[in-house]
């Protein structure tokens, strides 16, 4: 391929990222249909049957035991290099930037805050049900086990669920909930199934995490996707919320209602793309300072009225000088006088 082609297809490239297109309007909002909640039915009921199953110390318990004890990480060492990366896919902090940095240049292009918003709830959900339950059940992982064939529930842990597999199902699933066409959805749920999958099982070979702890870590977040349908309407009255405070800013902004330090740091914000400036006498009425409001039960003194003269009123240049009272330099007549008299000659002998 010549260098011309090249150049061309990537004008043409920069040509579409720099066009603002408006909101899809083939995007449809997720619905709550009875597959989904059939779905969210049956999800629920597996992540309750392994609550009791462990709670119960059944054979899930003791296929917890059988695993730890065989050790996957010491039967293939040869992957633990590799797995202790791919593991970080699951934890909270990079996932959550890296995402978040997508759905953002998206928000942004498709001028819509609805991809942030709802990673936000998907986020808060996941810490508020995943965590309760963590610290509720208090189960300690196989590298803390104190009691073989114990559950080891109620000693203080935190795994049980897994973190990284429920975290990884909501961060990589969200990408597929917010998927514009159905082909990069179902693309989209194969990918973002296969990380979580990776990633639970990654725990389970470091001995991090018990099977029965990475089995509710599947379910927890896998029910978080099913039931961000019905947060959809909280998510469009925050959308709404978030731009009309955003107009109603920028309004009183351009009409200098708000102090200058809060206008000249919205200015940026609320420029759409630095179109957008404040005028000068609203910018000027933006930098004065308020009046001074006075404290309840204290009347201020009145003030003196001016004193008003019949004579215009002249500036310092057309005034006549005058020299001061009390000076011991004679007046200018005088002393042209005594000039006058000095520079005669003395007549007689």
């Amino acid at each position: 391929m010549r260098t011309d082609q090249i150049l061309t297809r990537l004008e043409r490239v920069f040509a579409r990222l720099d066009r603002e297109p408006e909101r899809p309007a083939h995007l449809q909002t997720p619905q709550m249909s009875r597959h989904r909640v059939v779905l969210f039915g049956s999800t629920l009921a597996f992540y309750l049957a392994i609550v009791v199953a462990v709670l119960t110390t059944s054979w899930l318990v003791r296929l917890d035991w059988q695993i730890m004890f065989f050790r996957p990480y010491e039967q293939w060492p040869q992957l633990h290099a590799f797995l202790d990366y791919l593991v970080v896919l699951g934890q909270r902090g990079p996932t959550a930037v890296m995402v978040a940095a997508w759905l953002g240049w998206r928000s942004w292009r498709q001028h819509t805050l609805r991809p942030l918003i709802t990673l936000g709830v998907a986020l808060l959900l996941l810490n508020v049900t995943v965590g309760s339950v963590k610290l509720g059940l208090g189960r300690l992982g196989p590298h803390y086990a104190t009691e073989i064939g114990s559950a080891e529930l109620f000693a203080g842990g935190d795994i049980f669920p897994s973190g990284h597999t429920a975290n990884a199902v909501v961060t990589w699933g969200i990408l597929a909930y917010l998927a514009s066409t159905v082909v990069t959805r179902r693309v989209l749920s194969v990918v973002s199934a296969v990380v979580s999958l990776s990633v639970g099982a990654t725990t389970v070979y470091l001995g991090t995490h018990w099977v029965s702890d990475v089995l509710l870590g599947w379910s927890a977040g896998l029910l978080i996707l099913l039931a961000l349908p019905w947060f959809e309407p909280l998510i469009a009255r925050a959308e709404a919320y978030v731009f009309d405070l955003r107009e109603l800013l920028r309004r009183r902004a351009e009409t200098g209602r708000m102090p200058a330090p809060v206008v000249s740091a919205l200015t940026p914000l609320l420029s759409a793309g630095g179109k957008w400036r404040l005028e000068p006498a609203a910018a000027q009425a933006a930098a004065e300072p308020a009046p001074a409001v006075p404290a309840a039960g204290h009347t201020p003194a009145p003030r003196p009225a001016p004193l008003l003269t019949g004579r215009p009123h002249l500036i310092r240049s057309e005034r006549t000088p005058v020299t001061p009272a009390g000076s011991r330099r004679p007046a200018h007549g005088e002393r042209t006088a005594a000039r006058s008299a000095s520079a005669r000659p003395v007549a007689g002998g």
